[in-house]
């Protein structure tokens, strides 16, 4: 599906914004996170569609720990750095809304709307490994999420539901799927465009989740786990990495500045992207 998004600011962020829902539709979603400009641009010359950032990666960058270490205002002016970076709708992690009450989210949404993105990601634990909002809470904070996208002009603004009931195993193995399909049925009443849950990876019960969910499902691709082809396979819609980039990078960093340090040699950095390639993503 073509659309234009170059003839106003306003008329822009809304074509970006029903370009990503059609990514939902069209086919499945892959998006590499980001956590600043520098990335975003990377990632969007490698091919992408669109741009998500990373809570992890963005919080790392700015010398704190990932689960809410940086406030409202820093992520908001972090997210407003990649999207005018990139020509891509970006879609931004909001982690739990910076706050745990319905008016804290909406605060949240209106600010990254601001900023231009044209997505978020609102997760459903308290804190980092738990506990969970209840499903009434929860619910709650994702209609305030909606009616706050509404109200600032962007009612298509794409709200991923993240549900943590696989990555920090909460409740009992046998009673997680279902838990996790209750949880989507309300969050979808709720007003959410899509059901995220990283740390579900079972090709099968992914299977049953994609079959059953009234709601796009994205899973968290990992190292090791299954292939884009194996979860798209399986029903998921959308594919993201979560701070698997970001580590990648800083393990590069490790790595180069160890040997240098060590043995004095540099064949860590053979392959790096050339200093004019890099430059040249930057419009300004």
């Amino acid at each position: 599906m073509s659309v234009d998004i170059s003839s106003s600011p306003d008329a822009a962020i809304e074509g970006k914004a029903l370009l990503f829902r059609t990514l939902h539709t069209e086919s499945v979603l892959v998006l590499p996170n980001a956590w600043d400009a520098a990335s975003a641009s990377v990632i969007a010359a490698a091919g992408a569609t669109a741009i998500a950032t990373t809570s992890g990666g963005v919080s790392w960058s700015l010398g704190r720990g990932d689960g809410q270490g940086l406030g409202r205002r820093e992520m908001v002016e972090a997210a407003r750095r990649i999207v005018d970076s990139v020509d891509l709708p970006v879609t931004v992690d909001v982690e739990r809304g910076y706050g745990p009450a319905p008016a804290d989210v909406a605060a949240t949404v209106r600010a990254v709307i601001e900023a231009g993105a044209v997505g978020v990601n609102l997760e459903d634990s308290t804190a980092v490994g738990g506990p969970l909002f209840d499903v009434a809470e929860q619910s709650a904070r994702l209609r305030a999420a909606r009616d706050a996208a509404e109200a600032a002009g962007l009612p298509k603004l794409f709200v991923n539901a993240r549900t943590d009931v696989f990555l920090f195993a909460i409740g009992p193995a046998d009673a997680r799927l279902g838990e996790v399909l209750a949880r989507t049925e309300a969050y979808a009443k709720a007003g959410a465009d899509g059901i995220f849950v990283p740390g579900l990876l079972d090709l099968d019960m992914l299977n049953s989740l994609c079959a059953r969910s009234p709601l796009p499902v994205n899973a968290m691709a990992v190292a090791g786990g299954p292939s884009v082809t194996e979860l798209t396979q399986a029903g998921v819609r959308r594919i993201s990495l979560g701070t698997a980039l970001a580590q990648a990078a800083y393990t590069a960093v490790r790595e180069a500045a160890a040997e240098l340090l060590g043995t004095g040699n540099l064949t860590a950095l053979d392959g790096s992207l050339d200093f004019s390639e890099l430059n040249g993503l930057f419009r300004h």
